[in-house]
């Protein structure tokens, strides 16, 4: 097998007016650092030329590769089938609309060489409207907070991963914008390095607001299955006892209220207010109880850890 340094995996939807250019600066540049390299594009569902231009430079050059998909399904479906067929040390990811600039990517190698398994690319002066930007904003500080990874632009696909990190993570739904998070939660360690964000000339984004209500979405998934996917009762169980106890109180004050002022309480709302939450506690309970079962059953199926060095084994 042909020993790769780095490998582009770059998603491609409907980008006919940027792939000529953005093919030649990533040749000048990696050409320049003496690397043998790979450029993967990965057609997802493009109703342009895009497909035909990747065609022409794969029959110019043997190192663009190309993986067409029969329609749409998503960056993360591009991402994952990039990384499988990536034979790279290196695995850089980058959009195909040149708003991400080929010239950061020695910096992106360097930080790689120098121990980060991850590296992932902050565009510190962004070149898009303000609609954009605020929301942005606010979506990483909430999502570095909740997943512990002090970084600045998780949305920012010009990123850059050891080999070993692609190959050990499942990314699928919207999840690619949390890989960082997804491998800091398997031990990896985690960079970040400040890029040229260029506006867009050709095309039209294909993200709007759907995308930052579904990235909150996928916040909460990312957040359960880094901290609670083999414990799930410390979720479920902890928002059920809540849940339980608060009702108890209530009930229990409602009660203590009745025989000692002979007061009706039958007509309370919150008396039906408590009865819910103790009722829901029990419910969340049981979920947890269900999970830990399921986890039980499954446990063993797959390896819970990641090794990084073995010394003495034959």
């Amino acid at each position: 097998m042909e020993n790769v340094n780095v490998s582009l995996v770059i998603p491609v939807k409907d980008e006919e007016g940027t792939l000529e250019t953005l093919y030649e600066k990533i040749l000048e540049v990696l050409e320049s650092l003496n690397l043998s390299f790979e450029i993967l594009f990965i057609d997802d569902g493009s109703t342009d030329r895009s497909f035909d231009i990747m065609k022409q430079l794969s029959q110019r050059d043997s190192r663009v590769k190309i993986v067409r998909f029969r329609r749409n399904f998503g960056k993360a479906a591009a991402l994952s089938c990039g990384f499988e067929k990536a034979k790279g040390e290196i695995i850089i990811t980058m959009d195909a609309d040149l708003q991400d600039d080929p010239k950061e990517i020695p910096k992106f190698i360097d930080l790689i060489n120098n121990g980060y398994d991850v590296v992932s690319g902050w565009k510190k002066d962004r070149k898009d409207p303000w609609s954009k930007k605020v929301p942005s904003k606010i979506f990483n500080k909430i999502t570095a907070w909740l997943t512990g990874v002090n970084i600045h632009d998780f949305n920012c696909g010009f990123k850059a991963y050891r080999n070993e990190v692609v190959k050990n993570l499942d990314i699928y739904g919207e999840l690619y914008r949390y890989i960082p998070a997804l491998a800091y939660s398997k031990g990896f360690r985690i960079g970040e390095v400040v890029v040229e964000h260029h506006p867009r000339i050709y095309g039209r984004s294909k993200y709007g607001w759907e995308r930052l209500i579904k990235g909150f979405l996928d916040l909460f998934t990312v957040v359960f299955l880094t901290r609670f996917l083999k414990r799930p009762m410390h979720f479920f169980g902890g928002l059920g006892l809540l849940f339980f106890i608060v009702g108890f109180l209530i009930n229990l004050g409602l009660t203590i209220y009745k025989y000692t002022t002979g007061a009706l309480i039958g007509g309370r709302p919150l008396l039906l207010f408590g009865v819910l939450l103790m009722i829901l506690g029990v419910q969340f309970l049981s979920i947890g109880l269900l999970g830990e079962m399921i986890n039980n059953v499954t446990h063993g199926r797959k390896k819970e850890y990641l090794i990084s060095e073995e010394i003495g084994f034959e």
